[in-house]
């Protein structure tokens, strides 16, 4: 026998508590509202005759836009990254450098960057051969030296800035150029991260201040740096298509377009950039949360196991 508290007679310990879940009739709603809409989205894709899904399938893959595909987004994302990854940590440490010119370079370099946007930087890569009409000398007063042989210019350390302010090259160098000033962010948070401590004890071992960098902070910062880098490298795939600002005609969206304009199936061309975006992307997001694993080893806890209804609509008995 228990008293109406649910306590036993003899007090020691309390009788069974019979909790009732809390309900959430909204979260059901919610549920059924999106179900709603999902079938509805599926039914357009399936019924509606503009998405003309077989001229889509053609359209992807077509030996112009694979070219595009390979020689200008993914080409164009991995050149673009490497210069802004390299770029931007140099960025960074100066950023975070006592020396005021290093650090007064840097921010001008960040703020002027980040302020352009990307179209705009791209289009005045494409006409920056109107500065240099005769070639971009690499050698300071290349033209006034040349004189001391003879006249003419030193060939060997002329470029055509044409030639390189265009096609690929250009936007690889216009992108990797404005990327730098955000990974520098990127790079500097995670470098901030770390404990100072880390870098003090590794230079009282003997460590150079940039061996210290290298081999002890920066890989400790790679936690905060990978996931906002991954990121990038997902946003730099879908910047690619701004490539048409130099223009650059072997770029995936520009060679679709094309095929639009030349058959007048200007929507079904542009689902099948926008699937050919969701593949590369998609297969990016694979691989950063494969990286975010590997970094992250050792930091934080374990996800608790719950089952696929649990963890996704929190349908459990009291749970808020």
């Amino acid at each position: 026998m228990r008293d109406g508290a649910g306590r036993s007679p003899d007090g020691d310990r309390p009788g069974t508590i019979n909790a009732v879940p809390v309900r959430h009739p909204a979260r059901w709603v919610l549920v059924v509202v999106i179900v709603a809409l999902a079938f509805l989205l599926v039914r357009l894709l399936l019924t509606n005759k503009a998405f003309n899904w077989s001229f889509v399938w053609q359209a992807m893959i077509q030996s112009p836009v694979l070219n595009g595909l390979l020689m200008g987004t993914l080409l164009g994302t991995v050149g673009a990254m490497v210069i802004g990854i390299v770029l931007g940590i140099a960025l960074a440490v100066m950023r975070l450098s006592d020396n005021p010119v290093l650090s007064g370079v840097a921010w001008v370099y960040t703020w002027f960057f980040r302020a352009v946007p990307r179209l705009v930087l791209l289009t005045i890569m494409g006409a920056l051969g109107v500065l240099f009409p005769q070639g971009l000398n690499l050698i300071p007063f290349g033209n006034d030296l040349s004189h001391l042989f003879g006249g003419g210019q030193l060939a060997f350390g002329t470029i055509n800035a044409n030639q390189v302010f265009v096609g690929v090259l250009g936007g690889i160098i216009g992108l990797g150029l404005s990327e730098a000033a955000y990974m520098a962010e990127i790079a500097r948070a995670g470098i901030l991260s770390v404990d100072p401590g880390q870098r003090e004890a590794a230079c009282a071992l003997g460590m150079s201040s940039g061996k210290a960098m290298r081999r002890v902070v920066l890989p400790q910062a790679m936690r905060v740096i990978v996931p906002p880098t991954g990121n990038e490298t997902i946003a730099m795939t879908k910047d690619t298509s701004l490539l048409i600002g130099i223009p650059v005609s072997t770029e995936l969206f520009f060679q679709l377009s094309s095929i639009g304009s030349r058959t007048y199936q200007t929507f079904p061309v542009l689902v099948a950039a926008v699937i050919w975006y969701l593949i590369v992307c998609s297969v990016l997001m694979v691989v950063q949360s494969r990286l975010e694993t590997r970094f992250g080893r050792g930091f934080g806890t374990a996800p608790q196991t719950q089952g696929l209804r649990a963890r996704t609509l929190g349908f459990i008995g009291g749970s808020k």
